[in-house]
């Protein structure tokens, strides 16, 4: 069914959706008639959460407006692609609640337009065929601060490079030997303008052609020119190919198209926590570091689907966070959130205990069984229902839940103290049973008071602890997995220069109990179902491993976030010094001087850390009224608290030396749009201190600093590869140590490329091309 939004909806979430508001101007002002977008995926992985983002954009602007929105596999790189991916594709697509009708298209379908396509640019003097190595054409490209030159190759006459693109196509040379360029603007400060590539020879088995063909169109050719076959309106994707827009528009203003579509650039879906990067996704597969694409650890659609994770939630999350044009990294509590909000309301509730210990009650009969119905959902008992639970002389509850030297508060059960069995009666603990070599309590020996049975008249009888429990004779035997963050790490994709990227693996994120004890109700759980185990958290039936009478439960995600606790590293207590030895200067710790501070500037730490920033970072800004003053008009003007945080507290505080904000030559907003260029990765954070220094001498503004200054971090590795190869070069010795086993040297070469970028390189793409070209 299509639903078109009333203008005034459009208006009130323009705000969230600048593409929205772009879509609405274009029909309002008659440049489209119908709106016309595609979800474009190369099928050589799992879809994962960040096209999850981009598969609601296209299809829901579609949606909305009335439009229609196409599916086409851009699959032009025989060597990564399979008929696997391309399945799996179309079911998540359908799973997030999207259908493309009969707008299924393939990049494949055009190779023989493309192919002609690139004749017409040859026939119009615009493309040529060189005959460069792939090295060589790098070094003709030139660097960020050198253009290029042309190549010996470039002014083929127009005859000799349609022979040649002929030959390439029967399939007369070898890989490598030739590839079609097309003639841009060597001097160009866009290195994608230097004479991009257009078509290579690759003699590999296409999945769908076979091997018909044995020339390929890359990417950037054949992407720009389909949109521009199917009549696209809107061409969506995210900030990485701003870059690429130039050429987009090369190319399909240079040929004969039936369409000339616009690119339009968003920001990607980054979240802690986790990667996004398909190469690092299949690496774990590959690697045995997970059980496959759909398992439920990771990012994919399918790892989502089989944990639990609803499309309608998935959906919420995506509408929440917006499309944006500025990159930022979402926490991962506000898609856990959405992810509640929704099990919430479809998740029955049934009780399970995981680490069961047994409670026997001395006076209740031997062989007598009572039945309890329960609802199950408890606040609205007319929802869904009810179940039968049986209660007997021996009952499990969580081992958690009893404790032989109580803390201060415990609400739990302890000896002699009391709590209520959910939805049966008031227990004491009168004495335990011991593993005589081990000490371990092995069974808890209450009395129960059959006056308190819950709902009763007489029940009247009050305790502030209520456990759930379930009868050990009656109890389903059933495997339970509980699944957590893929990383302990919050950016694993930004790990620092040398070091491992898979080390901040969380060896805790799958733990599976074999022999939970369930209530027998679950027997017949089918795969596919949402259960709350009471008090423990959203858990779903695995649809694969679950046989009958056995199900096997993944916990989709906690009932609250308890990682902040997990993850927080325990302080070591100090060593016991000699009495004669001298004393080093205190160190105050974050927790004394939070101790120290008054009431109403606790509270103020205490909300800047809710919001993210470490407890050091909030406690400087709740100490300096007029700091926390700057941060806020920061925050303001760039919504990222962390990267804020870290310039005001650690750059910026240093540099006034006892000097008031208020003297600086720039404004809090100034330093927000800094913040801004780091998250964006427009500009790296070594750059970020040399454009605030700038900023304190003249109080320029800090994207004017970046362009006047040629400051963009570098990120293109066509720009990169030469400068990696000179390194490599230029260290021969250090190449052969490190083959030889010394891995420690991986900073040492990122340090130089760093050095000889003069800071700009992305520090992820380098460490990428030394490992691919170090091995």
């Amino acid at each position: 069914m299509t639903t078109t939004r009333r203008p005034e909806e459009r208006e009130e979430s323009a705000a969230q959706n600048f593409i929205r508001a772009i879509i609405s101007e274009d029909l309002e002002k008659g440049r489209h008639t119908k709106v016309v977008t595609r979800f474009p995926p190369e099928p050589n992985g799992y879809l994962h959460i960040g096209h999850a983002k981009a598969i609601c954009t296209n299809f829901g602007l579609a949606r909305e407006f009335g439009g229609v929105c196409h599916l086409r596999m851009d699959d032009t790189n025989p060597t990564t692609e399979d008929v696997e991916y391309v399945e799996n594709i179309q079911r998540d697509v359908r799973w997030l609640g999207f259908d493309w009708g009969d707008k299924l298209f393939y990049a494949s379908d055009y190779f023989e337009r493309l192919y002609q396509f690139a004749v017409e640019l040859i026939k119009k003097g615009k493309a040529y065929v060189d005959s460069l190595s792939e090295a060589e054409i790098r070094e003709y490209r030139g660097t960020v601060n050198e253009p290029g030159k042309p190549s010996p190759y470039r002014d083929r006459s127009v005859a000799e490079n349609l022979d040649l693109f002929e030959r390439m196509r029967k399939g007369e040379f070898a890989e490598g030997a030739h590839v079609v360029r097309m003639k841009g603007d060597l001097a160009s400060p866009n290195m994608k303008m230097r004479d991009w590539p257009m078509y290579r020879i690759k003699r590999a088995h296409h999945y769908r052609t076979g091997d018909a063909w044995c020339i390929y169109p890359l990417y950037d050719f054949a992407h720009s020119l389909s949109d521009a076959i199917e009549g696209i309106t809107h061409s969506i994707c995210t900030l990485e190919f701003d870059n690429n827009r130039a050429l987009y528009d090369w190319f399909v203003e240079n040929v004969d198209v039936p369409a000339r579509p616009r690119q339009y650039e968003f920001a990607r879906l980054n979240i802690t926590y986790t990667v996004m990067s398909k190469r690092k996704l299949l690496e774990l597969v590959k690697g045995g570091l997970v059980r496959g694409w759909d398992d439920p650890r990771m990012p994919t659609l399918a790892g989502m689907r089989r944990r639990g994770i609803t499309p309608e939630s998935l959906r919420a999350f995506c509408e929440e966070i917006g499309v944006a044009k500025t990159n930022s990294t979402v926490e991962v509590e506000k898609f856990e959130s959405c992810i509640r909000a929704d099990l919430d309301r479809r998740a029955g509730r049934v009780m399970a205990v995981l680490r069961p210990i047994k409670v026997v009650l001395e006076n209740y009969p031997e062989g007598k069984v009572e039945e309890f119905e329960a609802p199950l959902f408890p606040d609205e008992p007319s929802k869904g229902g009810t179940r039968k639970i049986p209660f007997s002389r021996e009952l499990f509850i969580e081992r958690d839940d009893f404790s032989l030297d109580p803390p201060d508060k415990w609400f739990r059960l302890a000896p002699g103290r009391e709590v209520r069995l959910r939805y049966a009666y008031i227990v004491t603990c009168k004495d335990v049973v011991r593993d005589p070599a081990t000490g371990e309590v092995t069974e808890i020996r209450c009395t129960y008071d059959p006056e308190t049975r819950e709902g009763a008249a007489q029940a009247g009888k009050k305790v502030k602890g209520t456990l759930h429990w379930v009868s050990a004779a009656h109890a389903l035997r059933a495997e339970v997995r509980l699944y957590d963050r893929l990383f302990r790490d919050e950016r694993p994709d930004l790990v620092e220069e040398g070091q491992d990227w898979k080390a901040g693996l969380n060896p805790e994120s799958l733990v599976t109990i074999p022999n939970a004890a369930v209530e027998p109700s679950l027997a017949s759980a089918e795969g596919g179902k949402h259960f709350q185990f009471e008090r423990q958290g959203f858990f779903f039936v695995d649809p694969i491993d679950t046989k009958p009478g056995a199900p096997v439960f993944n916990r989709t995600v906690s009932l609250k976030d308890s990682w902040a606790k997990i993850a927080e590293p325990k302080q070591e207590a100090p060593k016991a010094k000699k009495a004669d030895e001298a004393k080093p200067a205190v160190k105050t710790s974050p927790e004394e001087r939070l101790g120290k501070l008054s009431p109403e500037a606790r509270a103020i730490a205490e909300g800047l850390e809710s919001r993210g920033l470490s407890r050091e970072d909030a406690i400087v800004l709740a100490e300096d009224a007029d700091l926390r003053a700057f941060y806020e008009q920061a925050i303001a003007a760039h919504p990222g608290p962390k990267t804020v945080a870290s310039l005001v507290v650690n750059e910026l505080a240093r540099k006034l030396d006892g000097k008031k904000p208020s003297a600086l030559p720039f404004s809090g907003a100034a330093l927000g749009e800094l913040a801004s260029l780091i998250d964006d990765r427009t500009i790296t954070p070594t750059i970020a201190k040399e454009v605030l220094t700038e900023m304190l001498t003249n109080g320029e503004a800090p994207r004017a600093i970046v362009e006047r200054k040629g400051m963009r971090q570098v990120a293109d590795t066509s720009t990169l590869e030469p400068i990696v190869d000179k390194v490599l070069a230029e260290s021969p010795n250090e190449v052969k140590r490190y083959k030889e086993g010394n891995t420690k040297l991986l900073g040492f070469f990122v340090g130089k490329v760093m050095k000889a970028s003069n800071g700009k390189a992305n520090a992820e793409r380098v460490n990428e091309l030394l490992l691919k070209k170090l091995g």
